[in-house]
């Protein structure tokens, strides 16, 4: 348990009293009932994710977008050793294609294209990051922008000859950019969940009445948003299993290992029925959520400049609250090394499996398996030894870092290193076991260094921030293999490097001061000192 704070001088400003937070935003609020969260408004929540959880590092849905993207690639390559467009593809001498005024390996093409998007991602969400804390409007930003990827899964359908590669490229650009933009807003909103269960209201009202003091009400209410985050990704995982068994039979039932144009057509089938699997899921969270009252517009501001602003402002702040500086560097960091790990990884093992729908599939139904244990094993063992989500979150990162030499050993051999089947499939036991808490930890920590009233701002700051480590790493990698000889191992010694350093940051992170650096930030926006004259 952390330590006590019983007085005015442990506080910077020692004017800031528990019921002056009160009334500024802080820890304890003084809430209508009308925006208690319920049990069914929570399971909708929990079922929106089934269809937008992440699994070996992608979310399933962009997992299953890549597939025929790289699959398209791969038909419409050619052997780099023959004259261009005479020779297919060949294991033994690679793939190529012009892409961007030069002729590039197909793997470098994936990484690039990732880069692309998540630089479009990143401009997108400046302009709208904010708009989520303003007004009671904000659940139409995920409704829209489910729709559209909802959308591009179905335009799938259309893509399946290897002349329309660049079609391909299109769609698996604004895929990402959908997706991941739903995905933020959705997310963000599981703090104000957390906030107003009842038994947090209850130990809110205790601090209040000096029952027990603010870290240790902090704690209780990390621990609830640990819980909705967790459950969140094993409610999913569960579900998920359900999905990709029907997907299996689909695949049987389309003969996906008969031919490449079954095999190509199976792609797009399985992206349509996961986008109709995604809308369904959908449905009830859009319906059932509450629209809980947001900020006002600061003065001086509409919604097409305050996104700009407050992203400035966020920005600016940042630098006041340090410790969500630290936890914004580890982020973007770590981010980037995961992201990456994950799409070199991907890339490694497209080749490996030869683009079998049927195989690759049955490795994400695998993946899936082992992520509903690890996370739910992971939060079984939080909740029972009280564990901070700091601790659970360095643990995890320690298993990423393995993950980064499992590569790094295949630069010099062909014995290890992503270089056969077999590793592939301890790959996905693995990732499930014993990475894909990440996701879970890291977005539960954005939370507890972000002040409340701004969460979507700030969430989406994070989300900037994560995307723009997200494009940098795949344009570093993709100019590693191409200078190493298109050796595709080479990266994971630079994600090593990067990594290990990253993590400096989130050791020295000091929750308690971040918790009294928030609970001044409101403070000083309550009087307009934070988002004033800027």
């Amino acid at each position: 348990m952390t330590e006590e704070v019983n007085s005015k001088a442990d506080r910077k400003d020692a004017s800031i009293e528990v019921h002056d937070l009160e009334d500024k935003g802080t820890p304890i609020p003084k809430a209508s009932h009308e925006w208690t969260t319920t049990r069914r408004e929570l399971w909708w929540f929990y079922l929106y994710y089934i269809r937008t959880a992440r699994v070996l590092g992608k979310q399933w849905p962009l997992w299953l977008q890549l597939r025929p993207f790289a699959n398209l690639l791969y038909l419409a390559g050619y052997d780099p050793d023959q004259p261009p467009f005479t020779a297919p593809c060949s294991s033994d001498t690679g793939c190529v294609l012009p892409y961007l005024g030069r002729v590039r390996d197909i793997n470098s093409i994936v990484l690039l294209t990732n880069g692309i998007s998540f630089a479009l991602q990143a401009v997108l969400l400046l302009v709208i990051g904010a708009w989520a804390d303003y007004g009671r409007w904000r659940p139409n930003i995920t409704i829209f922008f489910t729709l559209v990827a909802v959308g591009v899964s179905f335009a799938w359908l259309g893509v399946e000859d290897p002349s329309q590669w660049r079609a391909g490229v299109a769609l698996y650009i604004l895929g990402l950019i959908t997706y991941q933009c739903s995905l933020t807003f959705w997310t963000a909103a599981f703090p104000g969940l957390a906030r107003n269960l009842p038994e947090v209201r209850q130990s809110a009202q205790d601090a209040t009445e000096g029952k027990i003091s603010l870290d240790e009400h902090a704690a209780y209410e990390s621990l609830a948003r640990n819980r909705i985050s967790n459950v969140s990704f094993a409610v999913c995982s569960a579900g998920e299993i359900i999905v990709l068994a029907i997907m299996v039979g689909i695949l049987k039932g389309l003969k996906s290992d008969d031919s490449t144009e079954n095999n190509t057509k199976a792609f797009s089938v399985l992206i349509a029925f996961s986008g109709g699997v995604w809308l369904l899921c959908a449905i009830p969270w859009f319906v059932f959520e509450k629209r809980r009252p947001g900020l006002a517009l600061p003065p001086g501001t509409s919604l097409l400049t305050v996104g700009f602003k407050q992203t400035y402002v966020a920005l600016r702040e940042c630098m006041r609250l340090k410790q969500t500086f630290l936890y914004l560097i580890f982020y973007f960091l770590m981010g980037d090394v995961l992201n990456t790990t994950v799409t070199v990884i991907g890339t490694l093992q497209n080749s490996i499996v030869s683009y079998s729908t049927l195989q690759l599939t049955l490795l994400l139904l695998v993946g899936i398996t082992t992520q509903f244990i690890g996370i739910y094993a992971f939060w079984i063992v939080q909740k029972k030894f009280r564990i901070s989500t700091k601790a659970m979150l360095l643990f995890n990162v320690f298993w990423i870092l393995i993950l980064t030499i499992w590569g790094l050993i295949g630069v010099h051999t062909d014995k290890f290193g992503f270089k056969h089947v077999w590793e592939i499939w301890l790959y996905q036991v693995f990732y499930g076991l014993m990475v894909c808490p990440w996701y879970a930890y890291s977005q539960t920590m954005i939370s507890e260094v972000s002040p409340l009233p701004q969460m979507f701002l700030f969430f989406a700051l994070f989300s900037v921030i994560g995307k723009t480590s997200a494009f940098i790493g795949p344009f570093v990698s993709q100019a590693i293999i191409s200078g190493s000889g298109n050796n595709d191992n080479m990266p994971f010694a630079f994600l090593f490097g990067l990594g290990a350093f990253s993590t400096i940051f989130l050791v020295l992170l000091d929750m308690r001061k971040s918790r009294l650096e928030c609970d001044e930030f409101i403070a000083a926006e309550a009087r307009r000192e934070a988002f004033a004259n800027s």
